[in-house]
């Protein structure tokens, strides 16, 4: 007898209050004669639940008994609620456990979690973009391993399409944008995988060994940082007005420092990139309304497509 069936039986009987066998089995999609074992069991386990002979009868708890399964608060319940409705609309099994949350939440709570979870959607596609509208083929074989923590197999193609294979301790997924990352340990130490290039997935038998103090988002915190200082080679100095910082904000982000206002109104700012061309492109759109401080090299970048463009515009 499967004990998410039983648990399932218990969370009805909570909602309604009471149920006939016939109206459990149509809930749990099994025969009447298995509902009624259901019943049973749940009677037999110690559950506060009893039968009601007669015309308007039918299983109950007693007393209107509760078992608040959650634990949660109503402030926690909500805020659950919020962050996995979305998600859920992706998977019809987490639809599934959605529901079976709702009811195991105290009854004054119900209301407010299931319009929790329908009132944020996430919209990930940037605008003039398009956002994905599958996960990578093999992210569930590795969310699989990751909790039953077990070594895999992973073949793998590198950015440039060469393939290879590696036994790999998988630690965590973390999805960046719209990018999913396998953090794994491998025999060179920890790595990072970009799980649409994993080309295939085998489970062993290898149990992986993770530290109690290992921590996935503080884990992630480190490579994105260093990630990000390996792309920033080279920082640009600007002087801009007040109208300027937010879309400078909205175009850099986290690549942007702003320093102190200044005694005539405009700030000194820092951007980042991966190079003087890279910058003097994204830069170039602004004309004269940002001051280029330095270095040098970024100056001349925006000087020669400065030119560019005028003997292109000259030769028409």
């Amino acid at each position: 007898m499967r004990a998410d069936r039983l648990l399932t039986a218990l969370l009805v009987l909570q909602a309604k209050g009471k149920v006939t066998a016939a109206e459990l089995a149509a809930e749990l999609e099994v025969s009447v004669k298995t509902a009624r074992r259901d019943l049973e069991a749940l009677a037999a386990s110690g559950v506060p639940v009893y039968s009601r002979p007669g015309r308007n009868g039918g299983w109950e708890l007693v007393g209107g008994a509760r078992t608040d399964l959650s634990g949660l608060t109503e402030a926690e319940a909500k805020a659950l609620f919020f962050l996995v409705g979305p998600a859920a609309e992706l998977s019809p099994a987490a639809k599934t456990a959605l529901r079976k949350l709702v009811q195991a939440l105290p009854a004054p709570f119900r209301d407010a979690a299931r319009t929790s979870s329908t009132s944020v959607v996430i919209d990930s596609a940037a605008w003039g973009g398009r956002a994905s509208a599958h996960e990578p083929r093999h992210l569930d074989a590795l969310r699989h391993a990751i909790v039953a923590r077990r070594r895999v197999e992973l073949e793998y193609g590198d950015r440039g399409g060469r393939a290879s294979t590696r036994v790999v301790s998988p630690l965590g997924v973390v999805k960046k944008g719209a990018t999913w990352y396998l953090l794994a340990d491998t025999d060179a130490g920890q790595r990072t995988f970009r799980v649409g290039r994993v080309r295939g997935v085998t489970v062993t038998d290898e149990p992986v060994v993770v530290h109690d103090d290992f921590d996935l988002a503080a884990e992630w915190d480190r490579v994105a940082e260093n990630v990000n200082e390996l792309r920033r080679t080279m920082r640009g100095h600007l002087r801009v007005g007040r109208a300027e910082l937010t879309p400078l904000r909205y175009q850099f982000g986290d690549d942007l420092e702003v320093g102190a206002e200044r005694a005539d109104g405009h700030f000194d700012v820092t951007i980042a990139g991966t190079g003087a061309t890279m910058l003097a492109q994204q830069l170039a759109g602004w004309g004269t309304a940002v001051e280029v401080v330095g270095p040098e090299s970024l100056r001349r970048e925006l000087v020669r497509i400065g030119r560019e463009l005028v003997s292109r515009d000259h030769a028409r």
